[in-house]
């Protein structure tokens, strides 16, 4: 098992990392009933993007020496109605200096590879933005 999910009620879950034992809450977003007071269901699926992006990016950095701490990703997540799903994510990354061209290549190729991008459903429209120093 992954993970628990126990309702808390008012449209709020708490997620809990079986593992880890770490946790998060979610919210319904105000758009749907929702108080907004956390990530909705849907902001982490968007948020869950940039985070295996940058993951699979530090994991290939490494055999460049490229050191990625401070790489920053700004996500917007765009709903549609009929049916209420996630019609579009944008992922803008930027990175600290130091990569040279051929590593950028490398990490961009290996970031529009990763497994949530990957489980993605095709219909959602994906823009992803690499900012190099």
């Amino acid at each position: 098992m992954t993970a628990t999910v126990t309702y808390l009620g008012d449209l709020r879950t708490e997620n809990t990392h079986v593992k880890s034992g770490s946790t998060f809450v979610t919210d319904a977003p105000v758009d749907n009933n929702g108080k907004g007071e956390a990530f909705s269901p849907t902001d982490t699926v968007a948020t869950g993007l940039a985070s295996c992006m940058i993951t699979v990016m530090g994991i290939k950095a490494i055999d460049f020496g490229y050191d990625m701490a401070g790489t920053k990703a700004e996500v917007t997540k765009t709903m549609s109605a009929n049916p209420r799903r996630i019609s579009k994510i944008e992922v803008i990354l930027s990175f600290p200096e130091g990569a040279d061209s051929k590593t950028q290549k490398i990490l961009e190729n290996t970031g529009r590879t990763c497994p949530v991008l990957q489980s993605l459903h095709p219909d959602i429209e994906k823009n992803i933005t690499f900012n190099w120093k």
